[in-house]
């Protein structure tokens, strides 16, 4: 057991400076030099740069003073909760970051209470103390009556201009426990893999926590779970970069390169023992397999491409281990996949890796929720696409995913944010007033009417203060049906979606109006209707783009026109027949239909 060795995690929720303090450590230890600093240092996609916000866990191993500290930096989004739970599972104690002008917030919560589940010591420290709408005193009432703690226990800081970092580091140092004393050096190696990687020049690289033993390159690796062998071709740490070292041992936080090939024979939970102790050794705790919530098909828009969003997705499963996926084939999109997710924002930033990283062109369908659809014959089936939704007469019952909700806001947006979650089908629980002038409130909700746009409208209605939270709690009976996209009276299976009966009308309207507004005009006139069961609900019409077939003539009887303008008329309704009317959808439309 290594004495020296400090492993923490940061916490907070989403923009409470999480990368900036991680700057200054790294800044403060000379982990990085001057002139290869700069900001959001472990933000490693330039994604994660461009929205502010961390994507993917990622670690960095810092010597201060004569102490080897590994520090992993964490999402603050919800929809990243489970990078932030395999985390945890790698350190022994976690710093609770709290913005000192917006207060604890639902994800601050959320992820505390991830920490208190992994019995790991909670540092709190409230951070941004130098703004002007900084509001110490109230939010060290909060953490206290939170955590229990004493004032003198709450670190400030301002991670901006470096204020009291070096004082938490000094904390962290202090108050984390070394490597469990499970953690054994003579014992035979053992490593949890927490996260993991794909380099197409050095193959699956693992990312590890080494409980027990110790691992030195060219050494024989055995994936317990996996059953396969390989070689640690490599082992290092991350500074951020990889650093090669000549072992890890017990304590330690670092890489393994592996040199496999096949993305999938590296999976994160997974015990790393050595091929000689195979027998040995019993493999680690590992993780809970996680739940995608939400679902949505992917297809290439050009069917060539179909093996490259293969390979992409295999990749980009290595790297973000809560992404499920699998083959579907769809008669208007081809062949692509289905694929689960752990909410929308998880949903919009897979997509845009896939555009951005492996260079692909995409056809996203409208995202939905798994429904339990219990047949008359007593079959249950769960439904993850609207296709497979069956008639109408063979359903007994359908069930759809509740979630348990909580709303942290001031109080003075009571009123407004009831109102909105009403609408939204939600059921009041109980309201828990906090430190401040805020409140907590919580609520059971469908899964299904807080997808898109309820995080935006949260905000909205709050002016910007209010945070979410929420946790699936199980299935209850619904009343849904298939709702049906036709443009010039072809079914675009992209645009089908499940939805609740008595907003059939009004969701219909919605995706025709924004149709309306964003195809461009044919030479025929475009029919888009929305329909549920064969029985139109909505519709509207764009008027076909028309040539002045009349220009060219001068003089003569009227009768001359008319004859031009029937047989032009004639011509359109021949096109429409003989199938030359079907409409190409642009991608980007798809977008605003699921931003409505």
């Amino acid at each position: 057991m290594n004495k020296k060795v400090r492993n923490f995690s940061i916490i907070a929720h989403i923009d409470h400076g999480k990368s900036t303090l991680a700057d200054r450590m790294i800044e403060l230890t000379k982990t990085v030099e001057n002139r290869k600093m700069k900001d959001q240092i472990l933000d490693r996609m330039d994604l994660e740069r461009e929205r502010g916000i961390t994507i993917k866990l990622q670690g960095v191993t810092m010597k201060y003073k004569d102490y080897i500290i590994n520090l992993i930096d964490t999402p603050g989004h919800v929809d990243f909760s489970y990078e932030v739970s395999r985390s945890l599972a790698a350190v022994e104690s976690v710093v609770l970051l709290v913005d000192a002008a917006q207060g604890i917030q639902a994800q601050t919560l959320a992820n505390l209470y991830l920490a208190i589940n992994q019995n790991l010591v909670v540092i709190p420290v409230i951070n941004k103390i130098d703004l002007p709408a900084a509001q110490v005193d109230n939010v060290t009432k909060e953490i206290i009556n939170l955590l229990g703690c004493k004032k003198e226990d709450i670190s400030l800081v301002s991670a901006k201009t470096g204020k009291g970092v070096e004082e938490l580091l000094n904390i962290v140092v202090a108050k984390t426990p070394a490597p469990n004393k499970e953690n054994n050096k003579e014992a035979p190696f053992r490593a949890l893999i927490f996260d993991s990687s794909y380099d197409s020049y050095k193959g699956v690289v693992a990312h590890v926590r080494v409980m027990d033993g110790e691992i030195e390159k060219d050494k024989k690796i055995f994936l317990m779970g996996s059953k396969i062998q390989g070689d640690a071709n490599e082992v290092g740490v991350f500074s951020p970069d990889y650093k090669a070292v000549e072992k890890l041992v017990a304590g330690d936080i670092g890489y393994i390169i592996t040199g496999f090939k096949d993305v999938g024979e590296c999976r994160v939970g997974d015990t790393v023992a050595l091929a000689r102790d195979r027998d040995k050794v019993k493999p680690l705790k590992g993780y809970e397999e996680v739940k995608p919530m939400v679902f949505a098909g992917i297809f290439p828009q050009e069917g060539n491409e179909l093996k490259n969003l293969r390979e992409a997705m295999d990749k980009l499963k290595l790297n973000d281990s809560a992404l499920s996926y699998e083959p579907e084939h769809s008669e208007a999109l081809g062949v692509g996949f289905r694929c689960g997710f752990l909410g929308v924002l998880h949903l919009e930033i897979v997509v845009e890796r896939l555009r951005r990283e492996y260079d692909l062109e995409l056809i996203v369908t409208v995202p939905s929720v798994a429904y339990k659809v219990c047949r008359g014959s007593g079959e249950e089936l769960i439904v993850r696409m609207p296709q497979k939704l069956p008639p109408q007469e063979e359903i007994e019952k359908i069930e759809e995913p509740w979630v348990s909700l909580d709303v942290v806001s001031p109080d003075e947006y009571i009123g407004k944010i009831m109102e909105l979650v009403r609408d939204k089908r939600g059921v009041y629980k109980n309201t828990e007033y906090i430190q401040g002038g805020r409140v907590i409130l919580s609520y059971e909700i469908p899964l299904a009417t807080i997808l898109t746009n309820f995080y935006d409208k949260i905000k909205s209605v709050s002016s910007g203060y209010a945070s979410i939270n929420y946790e699936f709690i199980g299935y209850k009976k619904t009343d849904v049906v298939r709702l049906d996209i036709l443009v010039a009276e072809e079914l675009v299976e992209a645009l089908s979606t499940i939805v609740y009966r008595d907003e059939a009308f009004r969701q219909g309207k919605e995706v025709v109006n924004v149709l309306k507004e964003t195809l461009p005009k044919q030479m025929f006139v475009l029919k888009l209707q929305a329909t549920v069961g064969g029985k139109i609900v909505a519709a509207e019409r764009i008027s076909a783009r028309r040539k002045d077939v009349t220009a060219g003539l001068y003089g003569g009887d009227v009768s001359r026109k008319r004859k031009l303008l029937d047989k032009q008329k004639k011509g359109k309704k021949k096109m429409m027949e003989i199938g030359r009317g079907r409409v190409e959808i642009p991608p980007d439309t798809f977008v605003k239909i699921l931003k409505k």
